[in-house]
C-alpha cells in the first residue's frame, strides 16, 4: 500500500500484535498502527515503546473483546479519532480457556467469543470506514486442520449457535478443541468475506508455533513452564515449525504491507507461503452458514453483504 493510512491491530501490547505493529511502524513511518488491549494503560505505554523504537507513529487504545458492547462503542468511536483513512485490519487478538468454560458478558463461551465472534463483529462495523483495496488479515492457526497433526484435538463443528454456548466439557482437551474450532471459524470467514467484497484484500494467516507468548496462560504450571523457557529454544531449529514471534510478526507486517500481496486475497499464509488450509475451510456452504448465525448472535444487520451464490466455488 502507498500513501498514508491507519492499521489497526488487536491485541497488539505483546507477542504476534506487538511485533508486527513495530515493523509496520518501522517500514512505513507515513502511517498510523492503532494497536488494542484489554488495558488502557498497557496499550499506551506499549504504542509508545513501539513509537520510540520505531520511528513510526503507534497510538494505543483500549478494547476488551470480551464485551460485543465494547466492540460496538470502539467501531462507533473510532471515526472521531482524526486517524488516516483504514487501509488494514489486523486480528490477531486471541486467547484459549482449557481449565473449565468460562462465559463473556453476553453469555458465550470465551473462546468462540473473543477469537471470532468479536472479530467478525468489529470487521462488519468497520467496513463502511476501510479504504479501497484495504487488507484485512484473520490470524489463525494450523492447528484447525487435522490433517497438520499439531497435536491438537481436531475441531467439532456445529451450529454456530451451539459453538456460542458449548455445552460439551470441560476438560483441557475438549478447551483445546474449542481454540481449533475458534480458528477454522478464522478461516471460514476469511474466505467468506473475500467472496462478499472482491474489493478488499482478505486473507487468513498461521504464525506458526510461537511458544513464550501469553496464549497458554491458562495451561498448568509445568506446562507453562516448558511453554515459556523450553520450546523457545526450537525456534533456533530448522524444520520443526516452531517461530518467534518477531519472524511471525515480519511475515504478518509485510502481508499487510508489502506491494507483492496488493493483488491476494482469499488465501491463506504460512509465514509468506500461501498454503492449502484444512478441507472444511474451503466449504462455502459452512462459511455461509457460520456467517448468518455470528451475524444472528452479534446482533448485527449487514445490508450489502447478502449471501453469495455458493456455486462460485472456492475461495481462492
Amino acid at each position: 500500500m502507498t500513501g498514508t493510512g491507519t492499521v489497526l491491530i488487536t491485541g497488539g501490547t505483546g507477542g504476534l500484535g506487538y511485533e508486527t505493529a513495530g515493523r509496520l511502524a518501522a517500514a512505513r513511518p507515513g502511517w498510523t498502527v492503532l494497536i488494542t488491549g484489554r488495558d488502557a494503560r498497557r496499550a499506551d505505554d506499549a504504542a509508545r515503546r513501539l513509537s520510540a523504537g520505531s520511528g513510526g507513529h503507534v497510538v494505543g487504545a483500549r478494547l476488551d473483546l470480551a464485551s460485543l458492547a465494547e466492540v460496538r462503542a470502539f467501531a462507533a468511536e473510532l471515526p472521531g479519532r482524526g486517524l488516516p483513512p483504514l487501509r488494514g485490519i489486523v486480528c490477531n487478538a486471541g486467547t484459549q480457556v482449557v481449565r473449565g468454560i468460562t462465559y463473556t458478558e453476553d453469555g458465550f463461551e470465551t473462546t468462540f467469543a473473543v477469537n471470532h465472534l468479536a472479530h467478525f463483529l468489529l470487521v462488519n462495523l468497520l467496513l463502511p470506514a476501510v479504504a479501497g483495496e484495504a487488507r484485512i488479515v484473520f490470524v489463525a492457526s494450523d492447528t484447525h486442520d487435522p490433517a497438520r497433526r499439531t497435536g491438537m484435538p481436531a475441531p467439532r463443528w456445529a451450529a454456530p449457535a451451539e459453538l456460542a454456548r458449548s455445552p460439551r466439557g470441560e476438560s483441557p482437551r475438549e478447551g483445546r478443541r474449542r481454540y481449533t474450532t475458534s480458528k477454522l471459524c478464522n478461516v471460514l470467514t476469511a474466505y467468506e468475506l473475500a467472496r462478499r467484497r472482491p474489493d478488499l484484500r482478505v486473507n487468513a494467516f498461521d504464525p506458526g508455533l510461537m511458544p513464550g507468548t501469553g496464549l497458554a496462560r491458562d495451561y498448568s504450571r509445568l506446562h507453562l513452564l516448558a511453554w515459556r523457557h523450553v520450546l523457545p529454544a526450537l525456534a533456533l531449529l530448522p524444520g520443526l515449525g516452531v517461530r518467534t514471534a518477531g519472524r511471525s510478526g515480519a511475515a504478518l507486517a509485510a502481508l499487510v504491507a508489502a506491494p507483492r500481496f496488493a493483488a491476494v486475497t482469499g488465501a491463506y499464509f504460512s509465514g509468506l507461503r500461501a498454503v492449502r488450509s484444512s478441507e472444511a475451510s474451503y466449504s462455502p456452504e459452512l462459511a455461509a452458514d457460520l456467517w448468518r448465525g455470528s451475524a444472528e448472535l452479534a446482533g448485527l444487520e449487514t445490508p450489502g453483504l447478502e449471501t453469495p451464490d455458493v456455486t462460485r466455488g472456492r475461495a481462492r
